[in-house]
C-alpha cells in the first residue's frame, strides 16, 4: 500500500513543501479516542497525540484532527507519535451537534462520496434519505444511496421501493444490496476507485459494518445478531474508523439517532433543486413559501409538479437550518465579545505593570 492508495495527492504534498513540514511523516487519521488519535502510513500504524502548541492554538474543535484528516507528525517512541499539523481539508462532512446549541459535530474529512445506507424494512425513510443529501450536499460531497437487506421483502417490492426512492431522488444514484445472499454486493465493488474515500452513513442496524466485512472478506468490524423484536441489527459501531481496501477507503461511522441539518444554506438547495429553481418565480424574493401570494412553489404543489411530503420535508430541514443559522451567529457574537474583553484585559495590565 502506498500514501496514493490512502488517498494523498499532489496538492497535499505542494502544502507540505511549502509549509517546510517535510522534516514531518505524513499519516491519515484513521480513528480518534477522546486526545488520542491512530494515525496509519502506507506501511505503519501509530498511536499519537497532539504537541501542546497545536493544541493550545485550537479555535475551536474544527482546528483539531478529525477521522480523515492528513497530519505531520514524528515518531517518538516505537509507534508513538507526535501530530505537528494538520494538513487543508477537500471536504467537511458535519452534522449539527446533539443538545448543542448552534454547534456542529465533524463526522468525516477529506470524502470523495458518502454511502447512504438504509435498509428496506422499518428503517426506510425517504424523508431520512434527503436529510443524508443534505448534508452531502453541504460538504461538496458526492452521495450514493445504498438499500440494503433487499433478501427481506419480494423483488417486486424492492422494485417498488427503488421506483419510489428514483421519483424523489432523480439525480442520485442508487443500488440494492444484501449482505446474507450477496445480491448486489459485486456492483458496489465495481464502483470504488482507488484512492477515493467512501464514508458510510446511516441508522444503527442497517448493515454498515457487515457491509465492511463483506466488500473487504474479512471479519473487521464486529457486528451484531438480528432482534427479532425490531427486525434489525443490534448497534455495535462505537467509534468512527477509516478503513484501507484493495479498491478505495471507507469510513465506518457510528448510527444517528438524529440527523441534524447544519447552517449551510447551499445543502438544502442542491437536495432540494427543483423546489429551489421553482423559488427563483415566485413573486416576492423573499418568499417563505407558505402562504403568499404569487408562490411559484404553492402553486406548483397545487398543481401536482412537487410533492406535498417533499415540500413539508424540505420546509421542516430549512426551519432547522435557519434556527442554527440564528443560534450561530449569536454564539460567534458573544465569542467576538468575549475576545474584544480579554484583549482589553491583557492590554490594561501590561499599562498597570509598567
Amino acid at each position: 500500500m502506498t500514501l496514493e492508495d490512502l488517498g494523498y495527492t499532489d496538492a497535499l504534498e505542494a502544502y507540505r513543501k511549502a509549509r517546510n513540514l517535510e522534516v514531518f511523516e505524513v499519516g491519515r487519521v484513521s480513528s480518534e479516542h477522546k486526545d488520542r488519535y491512530t494515525v496509519r502510513t502506507a506501511d505503519q500504524v501509530y498511536d499519537a497525540e497532539l504537541i501542546g502548541s497545536l493544541r493550545f492554538n485550537a479555535e475551536s474543535r474544527h482546528d483539531l484532527p478529525a477521522v480523515g484528516d492528513w497530519v505531520a507528525f514524528s515518531e517518538y517512541d516505537e509507534q508513538k507519535a507526535l501530530i505537528h499539523a494538520v494538513f487543508p481539508r477537500t471536504s467537511i462532512l458535519e452534522r449539527k451537534a446533539v443538545g448543542k446549541s448552534g454547534l456542529t459535530q465533524i463526522i468525516a474529512t477529506n470524502i470523495d462520496y458518502g454511502l447512504i445506507v438504509q435498509s428496506v424494512n422499518r428503517d426506510f425513510s425517504i424523508n431520512r434519505l434527503e436529510r443524508y443529501l443534505a448534508i452531502c450536499h453541504a460538504a461538496g460531497i458526492e452521495p450514493i444511496v445504498l438499500l440494503s437487506k433487499i433478501d427481506l421483502i419480494e423483488p417486486s417490492e424492492k422494485e417498488a421501493l427503488v421506483k419510489q426512492v428514483m421519483e424523489r431522488l432523480p439525480n442520485t444514484p442508487i443500488y440494492t444490496i444484501s449482505n446474507q445472499s450477496g445480491e448486489g454486493v459485486d456492483n458496489i465493488r465495481s464502483i470504488l476507485q482507488n484512492g477515493k474515500t467512501y464514508c458510510l452513513l446511516g441508522s444503527s442496524g442497517v448493515g454498515k459494518s457487515t457491509l465492511i466485512n463483506t466488500l473487504t472478506g474479512k471479519a473487521l468490524m464486529e457486528t451484531g445478531d438480528i432482534s427479532e423484536s425490531i427486525d434489525r441489527g443490534k448497534h455495535v459501531t462505537t467509534h468512527r474508523e477509516l478503513i484501507p481496501m484493495d479498491q478505495g477507503i471507507l469510513i465506518d461511522n457510528p448510527g444517528m439517532r438524529e440527523v441534524g441539518i447544519t447552517h449551510h444554506e447551499a445543502g438544502l438547495e442542491m437536495t432540494f433543486d427543483e423546489i429551489t429553481s421553482m423559488a427563483t418565480e415566485c413573486k416576492f424574493s423573499d418568499c417563505t413559501h407558505q402562504n403568499e401570494t404569487g408562490c411559484a412553489v404553492l402553486k406548483a404543489i397545487d398543481e401536482g409538479a412537487i410533492p406535498v411530503s417533499e415540500y413539508e420535508n424540505f420546509m421542516r430541514m430549512e426551519r432547522e437550518r435557519r434556527f442554527l443559522e440564528s443560534d450561530t451567529l449569536e454564539r460567534k457574537r458573544k465569542e467576538r465579545y468575549m475576545g474584544k474583553m480579554y484583549k482589553r484585559v491583557q492590554e490594561q495590565r501590561r499599562k498597570d505593570k509598567y
